[in-house]
């Protein structure tokens, strides 16, 4: 019972703060997006190997279209967005660390979330990305933040290829 409340509190966490900082608050400059033709399995395996294949695990996977589709008729909408969508959720210590001794205020940018989807008007073109962390602070947490945008988009490259 508790492993499935800490999941839910960790949920709701990731909820937040992409309400907090996301898409109202986003430029369509701010995210960093590569596609590929092909089954959406197919790729979202391929993403999920180039994350494990770093070292860095996969804590959480949100069912971002699962959500929409479940939803869509209490907000009164009947427009289907995705085939699929969906987002996953990890961090890397070391590269965490550096960013919040850099400034603790980092602790923003943490945990990092790359998300995958198939539009229903586009099927088979399935894309992978991520916001792109801000060039804030200090030259050390600039340094720092770059470092991770650096990993998520070597991430999405080897998840494309």
């Amino acid at each position: 019972m508790y492993a499935m409340l800490e999941k839910l509190a960790f949920a709701v966490i990731v909820l937040i703060a992409f309400v907090v900082t996301g898409p109202l608050g986003a430029r369509a400059d701010e995210l960093f997006t590569r596609s590929k033709a092909g089954s959406f399995e197919d790729v979202k395996f391929d993403l999920t190997n180039a994350i494990i294949e770093r070292g860095l695990v996969v804590d959480h996977t949100g069912f971002i279209g699962q959500m929409l589709e479940r939803t869509g008729a209490d907000v009164g909408s009947t427009k289907q967005l995705y085939r699929q969508a969906e987002y996953l959720v990890f961090c890397s210590a070391k590269l965490s660390r550096q960013m919040m001794e850099a400034d603790p205020a980092n602790i923003g940018f943490c945990p990092y979330v790359i998300f995958i989807y198939e539009r229903v008007d586009k099927p088979g073109e399935i894309v992978v990305g991520f916001r792109e962390p801000p060039q804030r602070g200090g030259s050390e947490s600039q340094r720092a933040l770059a470092a991770i945008a650096t990993l998520l988009k070597d991430i999405v490259g080897d998840a494309v290829k």
